[in-house]
C-alpha cells in the first residue's frame, strides 16, 4: 500500500505543473522509483526466503504485523521502549532510491517504461519469468498434506502435492505446503535444507499440551513448512511398517491440522506473514480436520472469516475412521460431533454388541469445505454412486453443486522422453527412432529376445485388488499363447509376488516379472513398451497411463475414474479420420480385456501408419501441471464468490 501511496501522490502534481520541468521530473521519479518497488518486491521476498531466518536487531520494526496472533502460539515478548520514529521505513525501502534529479536527468517522461525495463540485469530476468502464463487473481494458498514429493512420497498423493504448488506458484501465487517433518534414517536427508524458524507453538489435545515446532525451506517459489513433533520421527513408511497401520496416526495428522492453522498467521516467510485471507487446500483424509478447526476454532471469534478451505479427495477408500470414544481427543466443542460422526453399517460391525459408532476425519471435510475436487471428472461422479462412494455417495450427492474434478498433471522435468536421464535414447513426437532403440535396450536388460516386431506389454503398480492382477493372471495363460512378451513391475501381496516369480520360470522368453519397485527401471519399461496395460477395479486419477502416453506407449485401461477420462478409444473411422489415443474397455472382465489386447496387438502388427498416428496423438495432449492450475484457479474464484460454507 506504501509504494501505491506514492505513486498516487505523484500523478496529480505531474498533471498540474506539466510546464515546470524541474517539478515534473521530481514527479517522474516518483512513478519510477514506484513502479520499481513494484517490480523488485518479488525479487526482495525471494532473497529474504532464501537466506532463511536470520538474526534481527532487537528493535526492528515488524514488516507485516499479523491481524490477530495465532491462537495456539506464545505471546511475543514485549517490545523494549523507544521513541517511535516520526516515518516508519517500507518494506521495500532502499529498492530504487536514487535522487531524482540523478536519474531522470535529460530523460523524457514518455521512457520511462524504458528505464523500468532496462533498470538492471535482475529486473529484466523478472520481467521475462512474467511472461509466463499469469492468473488474473493472485491469492495465499495453503497446502496440507500427507506427503509431498521429493520429501515424503507413497503414492499419487505425494506427486501431485509435490508438483501442483510449484505450478500454482508460477502463475503469481504465494504457496505454503505444510506437512510433516518425517524422519525414519532414510528420509533425513530429504530435509537437511529446510531452517528452523523459530517458531513453536503448543497444540490443546489428547489429554495434554503437545509442542510441535516449525522448519522452512524456499524452493521453487513455494515455502516448504515442516511440521516437528517426535511422532514423525521412527522407521518405516509414512503411516505405518510391517506391523500394520501406526495406532496413532489419528493424533499425528490431528497435530498437522492444528498446526496448519496456525501457520499462516505466525511464520514470517520471506518477511510477511500469510495473513488470514487464505485458500486452504486440504489432501485427503490427513488434512481433512482443517475446514472443521477453521469452522469451530476459529471463525466463531472472527479469525479467517476470509479464507476457504477445497477438499481434493485422492482415494475415497482411506477417510480416517476412529472409535467415537476418540473424539474427546481432538480438541474440538462438543456440539461439533455430529460433523465427525460415522455408523458403520450392521454388515461391517465386528460383534453383536458392537454400535458401530465412529469419528470420520474424511466426513468432517465433505460437509464443512467451501469447495470439493476429485482428481477426475469421472471419479467425481463415481463418488455419488453406492458403488464408488465408499459410503460417502449420500453426502456428497447432497453437495453436488461444489463438486468438481480435475484430471492431474504430471511434471514434464522428470517424465520427458527428450530429455529423460534414466533412458538410453531420447526421442519426440517428430522422430521416434529413439523409442525403437529404447525397447531393444530394455528387451536386453529383461533377457528377452530382441524382437522389433513382436508386441511388448508393460505393467506398473502395487500387486493389489485394486489393480486387477487377479485378472491379469487369469489371463496369462491365453496370452502366452499369442507371440507377444509382457512385463511386470510392482510389489504387494507376497501371493502375486510370487505368482510373477513362478510364471517367469513357465515363460522364459515371454514374460518378466520385476518384484519391488525402480524409478529408473519404471521409465525405461514405460519407454521401452508398445502398450501399457491398467486394469484397475477403480482409479481415481492415474498417472501411469499419463506418463504412456507422453512416451508414445498405447494405453489399454478399464474404462473407470481418471483413465475414462484420459484416455480415448482407437476410432478409425472418426469424423476427422483417425481418432483416440488407446482403448478402454468395460465392463471388468477378462474376455474384454483380452479383446482390447487383441485388438491393439492386431493394430500394431497389421496397421502401422494408424499404430504411430496413435503414438503422436498421446504425445501430443496437454498433460502438463500449468493446465490443471488453470482450472484449479477457476475453483477458488468460486469459492470466493460465496460466503464460507460454515460460519
Amino acid at each position: 500500500m506504501a509504494a501505491t501511496g506514492v505513486g498516487a501522490g505523484c500523478l496529480a502534481p505531474s498533471v498540474r505543473l506539466r510546464a515546470d520541468p524541474a517539478t515534473a521530473a521530481r514527479a517522474s521519479a516518483c512513478v519510477v522509483r514506484a513502479r520499481l518497488r513494484r517490480l523488485a518486491r518479488g525479487r526482495y521476498v525471494a532473497e529474504l526466503s532464501r537466506e532463511g531466518p536470520a538474526a534481527r536487531p532487537a528493535q526492528q520494526q515488524q514488516l507485516a504485523p499479523p491481524l490477530v496472533p495465532g491462537f495456539l502460539a506464545p505471546p511475543p515478548p514485549a517490545p523494549a521502549q523507544s521513541p517511535a520514529p516520526t516515518q516508519p521505513p517500507l518494506p521495500d525501502a532502499g529498492v530504487g532510491e536514487l535522487a531524482p534529479d540523478l536519474l531522470l536527468e535529460g530523460i523524457a517522461e514518455d521512457s520511462i517504461d524504458s528505464i523500468i525495463v532496462a533498470a538492471s540485469e535482475q529486473d529484466s530476468e523478472i520481467m521475462d519469468a512474467n511472461e509466463q502464463p499469469q492468473a488474473k487473481v493472485t491469492r495465499s494458498i495453503v497446502f496440507v498434506t500427507g506427503e509431498a514429493a521429493p520429501y515424503a512420497k507413497s503414492g499419487g498423493l505425494g506427486d501431485v502435492c509435490g508438483s501442483l504448488p510449484i505450478a500454482l506458484a508460477a502463475r503469481g501465487h504465494r504457496v505454503m505446503v505444510v506437512m510433516p517433518r518425517y524422519l525414519n534414517g532414510s528420509s533425513d536427508k530429504n530435509y537437511a535444507k529446510a531452517l528452523y524458524t523459530g517458531k513453536h507453538i503448543k497444540i490443546p489435545c489428547f489429554g495434554g499440551s503437545h509442542e510441535v515446532t516449525f522448519f522452512h525451506e524456499y524452493r521453487d517459489n513455494v515455502d516448504w513448512v515442516f511440521v516437528d513433533h517426535p511422532s514423525y520421527h521412527r522407521p518405516g513408511s509414512l503411516y505405518g511398517d510391517n506391523f500394520g497401520a501406526f495406532g496413532d496416526n489419528q493424533f499425528r495428522y490431528t497435530l498437522l491440522c492444528y498446526a496448519a492453522c496456525e501457520a499462516p498467521l505466525i511464520l514470517e516467510l520471506g518477511g510477511y506473514i500469510y495473513g488470514q485471507n487464505c485458500m486452504f487446500v486440504v489432501n485427503d483424509w490427513h488434512a481433512s480436520l482443517v475446514p472443521v478447526l477453521l469452522a469451530a476454532k476459529y471463525r466463531p471469534y472472527g479469525v479467517y472469516r476470509d479464507s476457504r478451505s477445497t477438499l481434493v479427495i485422492h482415494n475415497l477408500a482411506h477417510q480416517g475412521l476412529e472409535p467415537a470414544s476418540t473424539y474427546p481427543d481432538l480438541g474440538l466443542p462438543p456440539e461439533w460431533y455430529g460433523a465427525l460422526e460415522w455408523v458403520f453399517p450392521e454388515w461391517a460391525r465386528r460383534h453383536a454388541l458392537d454400535k458401530g459408532e465412529a469419528v470420520n476425519f474424511l466426513k468432517g471435510a465433505v460437509v464443512t469445505a467451501d469447495r470439493i475436487v476429485t482428481v477426475s471428472q469421472g471419479y467425481s461422479w463415481e463418488v455419488t454412486t453406492a458403488e464408488g462412494g465408499q459410503g460417502l455417495n449420500e453426502l456428497l450427492s447432497s453437495r453436488k453443486s461444489v463438486l468438481n474434478g480435475i484430471v492431474n498433471g504430471i511434471d514434464i522435468n522428470d517424465w520427458n522422453p527428450t530429455t529423460d536421464k534414466c533412458l538410453p535414447h531420447h526421442y519426440s513426437v517428430d522422430d521416434l527412432s529413439g523409442k525403437a532403440k529404447c525397447k531393444a535396450e530394455l528387451q536386453k536388460e529383461l533377457g528377452l529376445p530382441v524382437r522389433e516386431d513382436v508386441p511388448l506389454i508393460g505393467f506398473i503398480g502395487r500387486l493389489d485388488y485394486q489393480k486387477g492382477i487377479d485378472l491379469i493372471k487369469m489371463a496369462i495363460p491365453e496370452l502366452m499363447r499369442e507371440d507377444v512378451q509382457f512385463v511386470m513391475l510392482g510389489s504387494g501381496d507376497p501371493i502375486f509376488e510370487g505368482w510373477m516369480r513362478s510364471t517367469e520360470s513357465s515363460y522364459k522368453d515371454k514374460f518378466r516379472g520385476w518384484v519391488g519397485f525402480s524409478v529408473p527401471v519404471s521409465h525405461r519399461i514405460t519407454a521401452g513398451c508398445d502398450i501399457l496395460l491398467m486394469p484397475s477395479r477403480f482409479e481415481p486419477c492415474g498417472l501411469n497411463q499419463l506418463y504412456a502416453m507422453q512416451y508414445g506407449t498405447v494405453p489399454v485401461v478399464h474404462g473407470t475414474g481418471g483413465l475414462r477420462d484420459t484416455v480415448e478409444t482407437f476410432n478409425p473411422f472418426g469424423a476427422k479420420g483417425e481418432e483416440g489415443t488407446g482403448w478402454a474397455f468395460s465392463p471388468l472382465t477378462v474376455d474384454k480385456m483380452l479383446w482390447a489386447l487383441r485388438t491393439a496387438m492386431s493394430t500394431f502388427r497389421e496397421h502401422k501408419p494408424s499404430w504411430e498416428g496413435l503414438m503422436k496423438r498421446g504425445m501430443t495432449k496437454d498433460h502438463t501441471w500449468d493446465h490443471a492450475a488453470e482450472q484449479y484457479e477457476q475453483i477458488f474464484e468460486w469459492a470466493f464468490v460465496d460466503q464460507p460454507y460454515v460460519m
